[in-house]
């Protein structure tokens, strides 16, 4: 495997798959296509060597340029997404053209050209699980998390239609043999991420002097992964995985909003209460939490990052570090949650 695509690879989660697989398979060309929205940046590659590394600005639902990479490479990393729920409430279009039309323009050029194809998707999908309070023993017994056999039960435009494109994988491996495999992932932080997604908002709020804001009461769970966690799941399933197979990856981070919230606060200097709830999100799922046995037994895959607390600290100082990334456009993001009084 000596040339992939990686679509979506300058926004945040494929970025940092770039940097990974530079970082640690120096063999491997790696050809990025995105179509650079708002979520992507080209400095979000800035540094890694143009030897290696080729920057295409393009769509992945447009057929014709797909091909004409696709056919030139031996594995396709499938990441770009519209990922964000508030976004898919307020306007669905976009995702179910990026997400489905987009996903089934890959899969089609890649099962005329016999590429590998790894399909990068979320937890979300499954919908949601109790919140550990409600559950029998406080969730510590068996079916308390998502494994590849959870039905799917998407909740929002967002998480619907990376379901449907799940699901357009799995008819082409058996229709057509496509030779794919399929991640569903938790909750990533880390460098790189857009300002509008929940960890980095609070962190660049309290750099800019602004209260944070919390959903609700707070209770919802997240299971969160370092992204370089996620990078290297990625490429043990991607040279390891079983073609037709699901892996869920995570790290057993398991957080709710208000103590990650708190945390942040008390790792930045700041009262742990200096914030404020809003309304909370229509449809917001209680709580996510991924069973990632099948990857770590099969694949013999385990996480680095297993201390949040240490893993949270180095992303605020990340942001910290690198306010040039973000400060143009953190008045755009303000004024738009603003809308809806977020």
């Amino acid at each position: 495997m000596k040339k992939i695509m990686v679509t979506g690879g300058a926004g945040f989660i494929g970025s940092n798959f770039v940097h990974y697989v530079v970082k640690y398979h120096p063999e491997v060309h790696v050809t990025v296509l995105d179509k650079l929205t708002y979520a992507g940046n080209k400095g979000n590659l800035a540094g890694l060597p143009e030897d290696r590394v080729q920057l295409v600005v393009g769509d992945i639902a447009d057929a014709e340029l797909v091909e004409r990479l696709v056919k030139d490479t031996d594995a396709v990393v499938h990441y770009a997404a519209e990922s964000h729920n508030d976004n898919s409430l307020k306007d669905p279009f976009p995702f179910v053209q990026t997400n489905i039309i987009g996903t089934y323009t890959l899969i089609e050029a890649c099962r005329k050209h016999d590429v590998r194809y790894h399909h990068v998707s979320t937890d979300e999908v499954y919908g949601d699980l109790p919140l550990r309070e409600d559950l029998p023993g406080h969730g510590e017994g068996p079916g308390e998390k998502f494994t590849a056999e959870t039905p799917y039960n998407p909740s929002s435009p967002y998480s619907a239609t990376k379901a449907g494109s799940d699901l357009l994988v799995r008819a082409w491996v058996r229709s057509f043999g496509l030779k794919a495999t399929i991640s569903n992932c938790s909750n990533n932080y880390g460098s790189y991420q857009h300002i509008e997604k929940f960890i980095p908002r609070q962190i660049t709020n309290i750099l800019s002097n602004i209260r944070p804001k919390l959903y609700g009461e707070g209770k919802n769970v997240r299971d969160w992964i370092h992204t370089n966690d996620h990078s290297s799941a990625v490429w043990t399933i991607l040279t390891k995985g079983r073609i037709g197979e699901t892996y869920l990856i995570g790290a057993d981070g398991e957080e709710n909003n208000k103590e990650v919230l708190e945390l942040i606060l008390e790792l930045m200097g700041q009262p742990k209460e200096a914030y404020d709830h809003v309304a909370d999100r229509a449809g917001h799922d209680l709580r996510y939490a991924i069973d990632s046995t099948k990857l770590r037994e099969e694949l013999g895959w385990t996480p680095e990052f297993t201390n949040f607390k240490a893993g949270l600290a180095d992303t605020i100082q990340w942001y910290t570090e690198n306010k040039a990334w973000w400060l143009a456009e953190k008045e755009a993001v303000e004024a738009n949650y603003a809308k809806n009084n977020q």
